[in-house]
């Protein structure tokens, strides 16, 4: 007896290729994100039950995060997270352009230092009492 091989599939829709690849926890996440604007295919807008094929170039948005990926290889189940990272290359030029926004919101923070401990009722009494100062 032959045991069965399963069939590689010729394409796979954007939002499960999204989840699978780990950009986003749910596949509903992943379609809210293709619908509202933040993944694009070779510059173009796509519906989230676009088919996606291998060596396609997709620009997804997450957070302050842009991606520039090419697809390498198709899959509609969520693994292991360095199989999942088999599914797609990074261009250099994107991962240089992260780390150097990674560098600058780290450097935003630098001078910021958190309270030691939570307010307490006097100090958030204070708090109250000031209210929104940004809308002044």
């Amino acid at each position: 007896m032959t045991e069965a091989q399963p069939l590689v599939a010729a394409s796979v829709r954007l939002d499960v290729w999204l989840w699978a690849a780990r950009f986003f926890k749910t596949r509903s996440l992943a379609k809210q994100a293709v619908e509202t604007g933040k993944v694009d295919v070779a510059g173009q807008r796509p519906k989230s039950s676009r088919a996606v094929r291998v060596g396609e170039q997709l620009q997804i948005s997450r957070g302050d995060e842009v991606y520039d990926v090419q697809v390498r290889g198709l899959s509609d189940l969520r693994g292991p997270a360095p199989v999942a990272q088999q599914l797609y290359e990074e261009s250099e030029a994107s991962r240089a352009r992260r780390a150097e926004q990674r560098a600058q919101r780290a450097a935003m923070k630098n001078g910021y230092l958190p309270p030691e401990h939570r307010p307490d009722k006097r100090a958030r009494r204070l708090i109250k009492a000031l209210g929104d100062l940004d809308a002044m």
